[in-house]
């Protein structure tokens, strides 16, 4: 069994100024995020911009990811979409370029019921041999994994956890009170974290932590170890900058950040479009508040 617990990054992607892949950084990236001693990584998720990547692009992504990992920590890759064929292809993708497990998005757009959400995740995980964590994003998908609904996908051997991102803490703590045993819960929103991870989870995927690796691998830390008072105090330092991940669509912000700190280029890809100048001045602020970068000159 892989350990995905602790802190995992839902890794950016970043572009070159003509918008093809810039694996160069990418692999920049990684290497920084390993020997900050981040817990896991996850590529092509959200974050990553994967609905804009070509099929052969994923690949290069996962296929990058993998060899620069090199075995180090585990790599969750993102296979999601609204069609369960091409998720199931996708999932295919992901375990062939070497994946150690899948992040598998709800269904967006067409707006299954909770029994259409037990056929397609049971399909994607009858159709690999590595282990699937679900992602509950509802804001972004519409349809909510409900917890009745997530109980019941645990029962499937290799369905090892769940990305909750509902924002529902009584949800959330629905599935932690009745899981089977392994079943793994971990934060989607790094503003709950820390909270989800007291009540019993596992830790969290994290956006914030594509610019602060270590801090967020030690928040999660520190919560399983109890350590809740220092805990806190990490937290509340860097929440101002977890929230700012979101000011406008992530990853507009995140990206608009690492690019500041000198890891890659603002690139996006439609529709996806760079961040407003007056958020930039906010987000500019809380990074050197943080001594993340310099004041401009």
């Amino acid at each position: 069994m892989i350990n995905t617990t602790g802190c995992g990054t839902a890794l950016v992607t970043p572009f070159q100024p003509n918008t093809e892949l810039d694996l160069e950084a990418y692999r920049k990236l990684v290497r920084w995020q390993i020997d900050s001693g981040i817990n896991f990584l996850v590529p092509v998720g959200t974050t990553g911009e994967s609905v804009t990547l070509t099929e052969e692009e994923y690949r290069d992504v996962i296929r990058t990811c993998v060899e620069t990992v090199a075995g180090e920590v585990p790599v969750v890759a993102g296979a999601g979409t609204n069609n369960t064929a091409h998720a199931v292809h996708l999932a295919g993708i992901a375990q062939e370029q070497g994946a150690d497990a899948l992040l598998a998005v709800t269904p967006y757009y067409n707006k299954p019921t909770q029994e259409g959400l037990l056929r397609h995740f049971q399909k994607i995980a009858e159709s690999i041999n590595i282990p699937v964590i679900l992602y509950n994003v509802p804001g972004r998908t519409v349809i909510n994994i409900t917890a009745e609904t997530a109980l019941l996908l645990a029962q499937i051997d290799n369905i090892i956890g769940i990305k909750e991102a509902s924002g529902d803490l009584g949800q959330v703590m629905q599935i932690l009170a009745h899981r089977p045993p392994g079943f793994l819960v971990l934060s989607g929103d790094d503003s709950l974290a820390l909270a989800i991870t007291v009540l019993g989870g596992e830790g969290v995927i994290s956006v914030a932590s594509n610019l602060i690796p270590a801090e967020m691998t030690r928040i999660i830390d520190l919560a399983r170890r109890g350590e809740l008072e220092e805990a806190r105090k990490f937290h509340y330092h860097y929440l101002s900058l977890m929230d700012l991940n979101f000011i406008e669509t992530s990853p507009i912000p995140v990206k608009y950040a690492l690019s500041r700190m000198g890891k890659l280029e603002e690139v996006y890809r439609l529709p996806l479009c760079p961040l407003s100048e007056a958020n930039k001045e906010r987000m500019d602020q809380e990074l050197q508040k943080l001594k993340l970068v310099s004041p401009r000159g």
